[in-house]
């Protein structure tokens, strides 16, 4: 059984950084997908940053490219979300999941994440 512990997140101002950290356990294989997605209030939950564990690729929603940074520690079985110039925009619930490897590349499309972990708050403080 898959279990996705995920922490950190809480109060950020704008403009600032915060880290999630998501460790990954009960997986057989090597080659997976894990992400990052994110609900905000009113709001559909949507993938932002996703990974494959074997290549390293990732994949990144446009709202958070080039601010947010997706890695995967193999050593710690652990993914890493740094969140960098945070926006209003950005505060939600984030959840990290773990799915079967994409066919071409890593992807953040929930319905194919088989795994998921429970919520962690971020809220950013204007």
């Amino acid at each position: 059984e898959v279990q996705l512990q995920a922490s950190g997140g809480g109060l950020v101002q704008a403009g600032g950084s915060v880290s999630l950290s998501c460790v990954a356990s009960g997986f057989s294989s090597a080659d997976r997908d894990i992400g990052w997605f994110r609900q905000a209030p009113g709001k559909e939950r949507k993938g932002i940053a996703c990974i494959n564990t074997k290549s390293g690729s990732s994949y990144y929603d446009h709202s958070v490219k080039e601010r947010f940074t997706i890695s995967w520690d193999n050593a710690k079985n652990t993914a890493k979300l740094q969140m960098n110039k945070m926006k209003s925009e950005d505060t939600a619930v984030y959840y990290c999941a773990m799915g079967p490897a994409g066919t071409w590349g890593p992807h953040c499309y929930g319905p194919a994440y088989d795994d998921w972990g429970q919520g962690t708050q971020v809220t950013v403080s204007s």
